[in-house]
């Protein structure tokens, strides 16, 4: 048996964890510099808020509900998320995080042992909720497809509680027939639509087909997805999250940009970022692009983008820097007002495959790089950092509505008087 337990928008329920006097009111999360609304509460979706719209658009609508607006506050919801995974991971042995605010969990044997998955479901949603504060939806199934639909059902589907189980046929029709066909965990916008052409509206419907059909119509992605349905399990833990074959790191400033150096400290800034993902899933950089623009409304619209290929592929956050400084001349024109950079690893390759080159030498130096993310992860991010980070920050990203950083600031450490 699979389980998925994911936390209910888990960016609004964070803001509401250290601050119980917005509880029972609506609150958002906004993107990156304040721009879209990325979370919305049940509270404040219930009053028909939308998701992902520009936040100036429903600035008024938001006033008028008396709605609760937050910027994203990355450090505090990635020490929740940690909090989270800890309990989720003390009901089962086999853990596999999916996300944020994701996790996977195989029951292998568990069938002597649990006799009510309904109430092992509680039991895991109260548990997380008595020790992080965090509500969660449950969802089991014979195949991480159908936990996935489970887990959809007990969120967004009436009858449920925050916990559903498939474990029959009955139970597996009874949500399939109640979930649109582009909710199916696998199935994009596109195949939907192509789905929905062939007369397949709803999960139930695409489960009836012919695995061998789909496979020739689609792909055998979505023949699995169709095997899966029925629940027959054709994913493992590295199928369900395959590595990344592209990196990027790109935001817009708080502030426009007119300096070289000020443009160079915001490109070796997205670099380290890259540089620890790249890391992270085990991965090589064997061409790094950088780029950089100005508004697309400003008079004259510039953008410029430059590839760098490393004649060894590296992981090293140094030579990435390098790289930034060896291209910068090209990207950079004075007179511009930059509002936008980046930097990405357009090629990767695997560490474990990767193929050394005799003659040239090897800066990768994965044990700095080591040291250099556990002492970040020990003591927050920018602990160490490069000098070519800078320390101004005019280019890093508005967050006008930002709560305190509870957990990660010894200035925001909640104070209780009593």
């Amino acid at each position: 048996m699979y389980a998925l337990v994911d936390a209910v928008s888990f960016y609004a329920s964070a803001e509401k964890v250290f601050d119980p006097s917005i509880r029972n009111k609506p609150v958002v999360v906004l993107t990156n510099n304040d721009g879209c609304i990325c979370a919305v509460c049940p509270i404040a979706r219930r009053l028909g808020i939308p998701k992902f719209i520009p936040y100036f658009q429903v600035k008024s609508l938001l006033e008028k509900h008396g709605v609760v607006v937050r910027s994203s506050n990355y450090e505090l919801y990635a020490d929740l998320s940690e909090r989270m995974m800890n309990v989720i991971g003390r009901f089962c042995d086999n853990q596999y995080i999916y996300s944020i605010d994701e996790s996977f969990l195989y029951f292998d044997h568990y069938e002597s042992c649990i006799n009510d998955w309904h109430e092992y479901g509680h039991k895991i949603r109260k548990a997380i909720w008595k020790e992080t504060r965090l509500p969660v939806g449950v969802g089991f199934g014979e195949t991480a497809t159908l936990s996935k639909a489970a887990n959809h059902a007990a969120k967004k589907l009436s009858g449920f509680n925050g916990v559903a189980v498939i474990n029959s046929a009955v139970s597996r029709d009874k949500i399939l027939k109640r979930m649109a066909v582009d909710e199916v965990w696998g199935i994009g916008r596109k195949i939907s639509k192509r789905l929905g052409l062939e007369g397949i509206n709803n999960a139930a419907q695409l489960a009836e087909q012919d695995p061998k059909h789909i496979r020739k119509q689609f792909s055998v992605v979505t023949e699995r997805t169709v095997n899966e349905l029925n629940g027959i399990s054709c994913l493992s833990w590295d199928e369900v999250k395959s590595p990344k074959k592209e990196i990027f790191s790109t935001r817009s400033f708080g502030q426009r940009i007119t300096t070289k150096n000020e443009l160079r400290s915001a490109l070796v800034t997205h670099a380290a970022i890259v540089g620890r993902k790249v890391r992270r899933q085990n991965s090589l950089i064997k061409k790094l692009m950088i780029f950089a623009s100005n508004s697309p409304h400003d008079d004259l619209y510039y953008k410029q983008s430059m590839v760098f290929p490393f004649i060894i592929a590296t992981e090293n956050t140094c030579e990435m820097a390098r790289a930034v400084n060896q291209v910068i001349d090209s990207i950079y024109k004075a007179g511009i007002k930059f509002y936008r950079c980046g930097v990405g690893a357009i090629e990767l390759n695997s560490k474990t495959f990767i193929q050394p080159d005799l003659f040239m030498p090897d800066h990768t130096n994965s044990n700095v790089m080591k040291c250099l993310d556990n002492v970040n992860h020990r003591y927050g991010d920018s602990t160490l950092k490069l000098a070519a980070e800078g320390h101004h920050e005019k280019w890093q990203m508005r967050r006008a509505f930002l709560s305190p950083q509870y957990t990660s600031q010894w200035r925001d450490i909640p104070k209780i008087q009593c």
